[in-house]
């Protein structure tokens, strides 16, 4: 199969990746499909602004410290199993169970940080949805499909899953069901993908009575993935605290708008990930082999980044007012501007993703945690002072502004300083113009 030509885009670069790359979009954009349908707008309208908000704050809530028991293993473990297949039973098996202790582990925290903060809903909302902290260490699974180049059965599972929750979920409307069962859809949305992770593994041949742990390989995947798990950690922080910070400013009615809007914005940083997961090997390939071809790869992955999150961007800034006119009751029409602003930090979201490969092929895992931190620690200080003036538009601005330093934070180091000017090339469209124009002559 032959790629198209396009300005920014080297084709024989990901030619071998290709392939693997279009089953995880498949699945990613399966389920944006889905969730777009009802969980960004059935729910929103079925519910409305007030419930709306009750149902998101559990799993922002939750989603911090899930993100905590992962230990950041995920990104680390792929490389592990590509590099040593022969351990994989070892390998998922250790990981498995450090995941799942630690989510044992979290879920005292999880009603700790409930009751610290006191919101204006149900403990037993926090107590249901804090069970995906543990359910969630199947996932490991997911990280063999993509270091044996099986991303097919990613698509199955992701699609499957969210197929049958949002079958569940349209049945609860149908049905006028009350908020808790909804609570719970929170957890079948996890517990659907796991089992399905399950199935497709022991249909391949394998078993999950074959995995082992051992106490050698734990301490060796702590010791390198802890960075990666504190980077995890903070990158949900700067990414749910403005959402926790609405709910204890404002009301829940506010939080209630803007979860669509973030939901809508953030439907898109599947794409990201889908690509620079598939073309990290490739990446690793050329970094061994040949240094210009390895600067050319991610000089392209930026290109590329730039190039669909820029149009991703202006498309839905023109659109955001149709978007709550046409799909939203009137309550949410304040969503509007808040998502033409909250839109643009995706640009940064889909080169901080990129160039996070870059970190991770380097070995600058601490980096990445570092510049991670300082995106946070910007985001809470700009919604102490933005959401009680401005409300959630002011939310939306600290987001932008908090990826934008959290991407570019590498100019600041000198050994990292080469690819942040990389980035800026791509996001300034530098590098296409002068291809373009090379062409053109």
């Amino acid at each position: 199969m032959r790629i198209p030509t396009l300005p920014g885009f080297d084709p024989q670069a990901f030619q071998k990746y290709l392939k693997n790359t279009g089953w995880l979009m498949m699945a990613r954009v399966g389920s944006l499909f889905i969730k777009m349908i009802i969980t960004s707008f059935a729910i929103p309208n079925y519910l409305g602004t007030e419930a709306n908000g009750m149902l998101n704050y559990p799993m922002t809530i939750v989603t911090f410290f899930m993100a905590t028991a992962a230990l950041g293993l995920d990104a680390y473990l792929t490389r592990e199993l590509i590099g040593q297949p022969s351990k994989k039973d070892s390998l998922l098996g250790t990981a498995f169970m450090l995941r799942s202790i630690a989510g044992l582990m979290v879920i005292p925290l999880v009603f700790l940080t409930y009751f610290i903060l006191t919101p204006a809903i149900p403990f037993s909302y926090i107590a249901i949805v804090s069970l995906c902290c543990v359910i969630q260490a199947i996932n490991v699974v997911d990280c063999f499909f993509q270091a044996t180049v099986r991303a097919k059965y990613i698509m199955y599972v992701q699609v499957g899953g969210n197929i049958i929750s949002a079958l569940i979920k349209l049945l609860l409307i149908i049905l006028h069901a009350p908020l808790d069962y909804f609570i719970w859809c929170l957890v079948g949305d996890v517990a659907f993908i796991a089992l399905g992770y399950v199935i497709s593994y022991t249909k391949l041949g394998f078993s999950l009575r074959a995995w082992s742990f051992d106490e050698t390989l734990a301490k060796h995947l702590l010791r390198n993935s802890w960075p990666l798990a504190f980077s995890a950690i903070l990158v949900t922080l700067y990414m749910k605290i403005d959402q926790i910070m609405i709910e204890y400013y404002l009301d829940n009615s506010q939080l209630g708008i803007y979860s669509p809007v973030v939901s809508l914005s953030e439907s898109w940083y599947f794409i990201p990930v889908a690509i620079s997961t598939s073309v990290f090997p490739a990446l690793m390939n050329a970094r061994k082999e040949n240094a210009q071809r390895y600067k050319k790869r991610l000089s392209n992955l930026y290109d590329l980044m730039c190039i669909i999150s820029l149009s991703i961007a202006i498309a839905t800034t023109i659109l955001s007012p149709y978007i709550f006119k046409w799909f939203y009751k009137p309550e949410y029409a304040s969503g509007a501007h808040v998502l033409a602003v909250h839109v643009w930090a995706g640009v940064f979201v889909f080169l901080g993703t990129a160039s996070s490969q870059y970190l991770i092929a380097e070995g600058y895992v601490k980096l990445s945690m570092v510049r991670t931190a300082a995106g946070a620690i910007v985001n809470i200080l700009l919604n102490i002072f933005w959401i009680p003036r401005y409300g959630i538009v002011g939310a939306a601005y600290a987001t932008l502004i908090a990826y934008f330093v959290s991407t570019f934070f590498l100019i600041f180091i000198p050994k990292t300083r080469e690819q942040a000017f990389s980035m800026l090339k791509s996001l300034l469209l530098l590098n296409l113009t002068y291809k373009i124009i090379k062409r053109n002559h």
